[in-house]
């Protein structure tokens, strides 16, 4: 079922993302974190992608050989496996980053046939060795090609030119939206434009980045819609849960943490301290934004279950 259908629900949804687990891990893991979650008969379930890492292997023979390191592979199969087990949608993350089109192609094809009808499409993150994003040659370079891309297959149009009569896909496309910009836009206004040039080019929903002061989103669900911006804008959110994370997350994902919070968090005497008051913050942003009307909260679930569930229990 595509998510603009789960929206036009109107009872209160909750929907979560979590990561694939380490390679060596089994599936187990995650239903691990999924099983309690499901008390709150979530609509959709996102599941991360990460691109693969390389390391210079030095051989015996002097010469230097790089490396793929995939620390988290498995997306495609874990929706799947989601959806089989708990009969509800799973939404897997693509990336630009580490494929050609031919790859974004031919897995888009393995989840058109396991019937997988939604996809974040993303650009991804630069790898760890570059100081800015580099696409895989023959890739797609920007969200907006993904998108592009994937609305072509959903015309019936592949890649190879003397295919004909293809079988149209029927992907809902969801992209990403930054409430404080995105870290490498020159302004939220030149933000906002690329992101109404990936809604134009056919994107279904938006899925925003992580905040912590609820006026970002409003700010930028009532500048979305000024430009013309009219599909669903689903708040990304994720409690604080150690005293460190004031200060890291800040640098990281480039998102601002208000002053009170801050502050109640350098008061904390430890990191269970710190949780409580992580997890009060999350519960008031969760009520205050199903007061504005939001059509989903999305939780960003890393490993911290009892402490979504707990938030999740108490705001709906």
């Amino acid at each position: 079922m595509k998510l603009t259908e789960h929206f036009k629900n109107p009872n209160t949804q909750v929907s979560f993302e979590i990561l694939p687990p380490l390679k060596g891990r089994s599936i187990q893991s995650i239903y691990e974190v999924l099983d309690p979650l499901m008390d709150f008969k979530p609509p959709f379930i996102n599941v991360t992608y990460h691109r693969a890492e390389y390391k210079n292997k030095l051989n015996n023979n002097d010469t230097v050989e790089k490396i793929a390191i995939r620390k988290r592979p498995g997306t495609v199969s874990i929706c799947a496996a989601i959806m089989y087990k708990y009969g509800i949608d799973a939404v897997p993350h693509l990336i630009c980053g580490g494929f050609t089109k031919d790859q974004t192609e031919d897995a888009l094809i393995d989840l058109h046939f396991l019937g997988v009808d939604n996809v974040l499409a993303l650009r991804g993150d630069a790898m760890k060795s570059e100081t800015t994003f580099h696409p895989e040659p023959g890739g797609n370079r920007y969200a907006i090609e993904l998108v592009e891309q994937l609305q072509r297959m959903n015309k019936g149009i592949y890649l190879e030119e003397d295919l004909r009569n293809g079988n149209p896909t029927d992907f809902c496309i969801g992209v990403a939206g930054y409430p404080e910009k995105h870290f490498e836009a020159s302004s939220k206004d030149t933000d906002l434009m690329y992101l109404k040039a990936k809604v134009d080019a056919g994107a279904d929903f938006i899925v925003t980045q992580m905040f912590y002061d609820n006026h970002y989103y409003y700010e930028f669900v009532n500048k979305c819609r000024a430009a013309g911006i009219t599909v669903p804008i689903i708040p990304g959110l994720k409690p604080l849960t150690k005293k460190s994370q004031a200060q890291k997350l800040p640098s990281i994902f480039q998102i601002g943490i208000p002053l009170e919070l801050q502050m109640a968090f350098e008061k904390a005497k430890d990191d269970q301290a710190a949780t409580e008051i992580g997890i009060d913050w999350c519960i008031q942003q969760s009520k205050d934004l199903l007061r504005f009307g939001v059509p989903c909260l999305h939780y960003y679930v890393m490993s911290n279950v009892k402490e979504i569930y707990q938030i999740v229990n108490r705001s709906i």
